[in-house]
Order: C-alpha cells, then sequence, then structure tokens
C-alpha cells in the first residue's frame, strides 16, 4: 500500500512498457504507450470500509472493475472494464502487492490485473487471472501523477459518488497521435500559468534513463531553490541535486543558475545524496 499512501492519481505501466488506458467508450480499458493521455490518469480511492485495497478511477468517472466475463473462449482471462456500479462492491476494489519496486494488484478472489502480449486480439488487453506463465504480465510501474494535501479530510462513500474526479493537473505534450486527437484531447499544449517538469531519479551509480519520457508535473515556481523543494516533495528524498543532460556529450551536471526563461518546459534528473556520482 505505500505505493499508493498520500497519493491521489497515478498512472500504471504493463510490463511491455505501455500504459493502463480508459477508452472514449467509457467501458472498454487497454494498453497504449500514449500516457501522456489523460486516459492515462487513474484517480486513487481508498474505501472506508475495508483496509489494504482501493479503488481506481478512470477520467471518465468509471472504476476499475473486474468482472466475471471471459474474454475469448476457452481461456481463462476474465475481462476488466470501466463501471459505474450502483453499489461499488468488490469487484472495483484491488489489493496493492508489492513485488520489488514494482506493484501486483489482487482482486478480493485472488486474481491479479494482467496486461496482455501476444497476437490479436489478445494483444494490448487487460484481464484479470492467476498466471501460470507470463507472470511479469502482472507486474506494473507506478507513476505518481498528483499527491494529496498534506491534511485530506475524509470523504464519504455517498460524497465519493458524487465527485466528477475533475483535477487541477494537465497532461500536456508537444506532440500527439492522430487517434488521441480524434478522442478530443486538444494536439496542441495546454496554456496555462507555470511550465511542465519532466523528471527521472538516477540510481545509486548516478544513472538514469532519461532517453524515455518519464513523470512530470506542472510547476509554477521560478527559482531552483522551489523547484529543488518541490521534486524532494515530490520524491521523497532529501538533498537531492537537480541536474540536466548536456546535449553535446551526454553527461549530467548540475543546476546553478535561473531556470530558462518564458517557462520553457524542463527535462531534469534527480540525484539522490546516496549517490556516487
Amino acid at each position: 500500500m505505500e505505493f499508493f499512501q498520500k497519493v491521489k492519481s497515478v498512472r500504471l505501466k504493463s510490463h511491455h512498457d505501455k500504459f493502463l488506458l480508459a477508452d472514449p467508450d467509457q467501458e472498454t480499458v487497454y494498453q497504449d504507450r500514449h500516457g501522456t493521455s489523460k486516459r492515462a490518469k487513474w484517480t486513487i480511492e481508498f474505501p472506508e470500509e475495508v483496509e489494504n485495497v482501493i479503488r481506481l478511477k478512470s477520467c471518465y468517472g468509471k472504476y476499475l472493475t473486474a468482472t466475471d466475463d471471459q474474454v475469448l473462449l476457452g481461456v481463462t482471462g476474465r475481462k476488466v472494464v470501466q463501471s459505474l456500479p450502483k453499489r461499488l462492491d468488490s469487484s472495483v476494489e484491488w489489493e496493492p502487492m508489492k513485488d520489488g519496486f514494482l506493484v501486483k494488484l489482487k482482486t478480493r478472489y485472488g486474481n491479479y490485473l494482467r496486461a496482455n502480449g501476444g497476437l490479436p486480439p489478445w494483444r494490448n488487453s487487460i484481464t484479470h487471472d492467476i498466471p501460470h506463465r507470463h507472470h511479469n504480465w502482472i507486474l506494473w510501474e507506478v507513476d505518481i501523477v498528483e499527491k494529496l494535501p498534506e491534511s485530506t479530510p475524509k470523504i464519504t462513500q455517498s460524497e465519493r459518488l458524487d465527485d466528477d474526479s475533475s483535477s487541477s493537473f494537465h497532461f500536456t505534450s508537444p506532440t500527439y497521435s492522430r487517434s488521441e486527437s480524434r478522442d478530443g484531447f486538444d494536439a496542441s499544449p495546454v496554456k496555462a500559468e507555470g511550465r511542465l517538469i519532466y523528471y527521472h531519479v538516477a540510481d545509486d551509480n548516478g544513472n538514469a534513463n532519461d532517453a524515455v519520457e518519464g513523470p512530470f508535473f506542472h510547476f509554477k515556481g521560478h527559482g531552483l531553490e522551489e523547484l529543488t523543494e518541490k521534486l524532494e516533495e515530490i520524491t521523497g528524498l532529501e538533498n537531492i541535486t537537480v541536474c540536466s543532460r548536456n546535449k553535446i556529450n551526454g553527461n549530467l551536471y548540475p543546476l546553478r543558475l535561473a531556470l530558462p526563461p518564458n517557462n520553457a518546459d524542463m527535462h531534469v534528473v534527480v540525484v539522490p545524496a546516496s549517490s556516487k556520482s
């Protein structure tokens, strides 16, 4: 459960380097590489009556639901959909289980949320099952999109049902595919006060795989000190060094000066104090 403590919303990334997405039909869920889509964002809810489980709500206000329906005849996997049941029962509850730096999400009946590979129509589908092979298909990487405020009042179940999952966080990206534009998600960046900060956390040897797009947040501050404090808050690390990648030689160098002008987006690497680099 520590992956989700004090977290408001997340993205879930499968073993196939694809994100769990809510389809615009407001029923289907699937996996896709377009993690910048608002459909990759899942809001976390903690049921009051049950411990150690969470609910995951899509951008359409519907819950990730484990059904009893078969996906394909003769195949053991059961369908996972978006739904909004009149009564929030165990079908919308998932138990997070830590597996190294990843998590498994277990249904109340012992199955696991699984991202499938292989050939169509199996490819990119999402099911729940107890796998006899491809055990890594049930492992998920958690990207924190938004944290809860330090002091958040408890929300009753009736208030949750009325909540439309609106959020001040905006997913933006310099470019979008045609398919995402058709979904009604504006293909131009969101114009808002502040800038986007894309970040990666380096390991103990100072290595960071920042060649791929990592998690990001909207930063409205103006100085390096404020940015450092924000990154420490998000990552939970202390005494970090905020670095940038030299485009010529690829080396990391600490940021010492003012942030780029005109609220330009930034790509940074967070180097923990424990790093040997």
